[in-house]
């Protein structure tokens, strides 16, 4: 019997269930091995971790558990909360810093200018220069008598500039300047995508109305970079909470505990003190705030576009 053309649209619409399934596994077998490399090297260990937080582990006896002591340990330990507070200062000052440098470079590299290219280039390099090397450098940088930044403001007439990594008030802001630094070009790369997504129509538009740069700024380009922003905001914000190599390579925690973050608490504890069960703990408690953080920011992004 031939096929009617209502019938048609349905055998287009639901397939051959054969088709279907070898599409199926065409997909799988795609995401497979990705999947396969997260469980092995990122579920399990999480998992693991998570299982020893409520243990008693230094890797040359058997696990023993002991509940909730890790945690209580943890809370009645000076230590962990003032980590908690260099992290939460750290973050506080590299997000909105690295966003806003992020921002302005990419606005003005988003012109025709000569050389922009180069220009992106040079702003994106430290990103993908090695870490120790940015260290070092701005180590000798920050240094507090040879150091160019403290000549330079010596120069400017301060008559007694900050001591940066030797001194307990200033060593951190020093990480975070190392820090937005470093980051800012790979973010700029990401907010030229967004500007170069943008339709010229809207601005060809605001110009019609009368809208000054400010006006077209905060009107045009803001809005359409939301979900860039969006975006970025995550990314830094991942990133600044579990900050731990620039600091180890820079200041080493110090000087005293001025600059110890929970992620280098967590290695110090468990890798150079043996205790995996505490330090999973503290890793734990981490996760959980940046979890938190970020379910936070997707809620807020969620009304923003109701």
């Amino acid at each position: 019997m031939a096929l009617t053309d209502a019938s048609r649209p349905a055998l287009r619409r639901h397939g051959d269930p054969r088709q279907v399934r070898r599409n199926t596994l065409i997909g799988w077998s795609f995401i497979l091995p990705n999947f396969l490399g997260f469980a092995a090297l990122t579920l399990l260990p999480v998992v693991a971790a998570l299982g020893l937080s409520f243990m008693k582990w230094n890797s040359y006896s058997d696990p023993e558990w002991v509940g909730l002591a890790n945690f209580e340990r943890m809370l009645g330990n000076e230590t962990f909360w003032v980590a908690l507070k260099n992290t939460t200062y750290y973050a506080a000052g590299h997000i909105p810093l690295t966003m806003a440098a992020a921002l302005g470079l990419a606005i003005l590299l988003n012109e025709k200018l000569r050389g922009v290219g180069f220009f992106r280039t040079a702003l994106f390099f430290p990103y993908i220069t090695s870490l120790v090397a940015v260290a070092v450098v701005w180590n000798m940088l920050f240094n507090p008598t040879a150091g160019p930044v403290n000549l330079l403001l010596e120069a400017l007439g301060v008559a007694d500039p900050p001591g940066w990594t030797t001194s307990s008030d200033w060593a951190m802001p020093a990480v975070i300047i190392t820090s937005v630094w470093r980051d800012m070009g790979y973010y700029m790369v990401i907010y030229l995508a967004g500007l170069q997504a943008i339709p010229p129509e809207y601005y060809e538009a605001a110009q019609v109305d009368g809208a000054n740069a400010w006006q077209r700024f905060r009107n045009v380009t803001l809005p359409c970079l939301r979900p860039t922003t969006f975006l970025v905001l995550v990314m830094v914000t991942v990133g600044s909470f579990k900050v731990f190599d620039l600091i180890v390579v820079m200041t080493d925690g110090g000087p005293g505990r001025a600059t110890t973050v929970l992620s280098q608490l967590i290695y110090r504890e468990g890798i150079r003190e043996g205790r995996f069960g505490y330090a999973s703990a503290i890793s734990l408690v981490l996760f959980l705030i940046v979890l938190t953080v970020t379910v936070l920011q997707f809620k807020v992004q969620e009304r923003r576009e109701r």
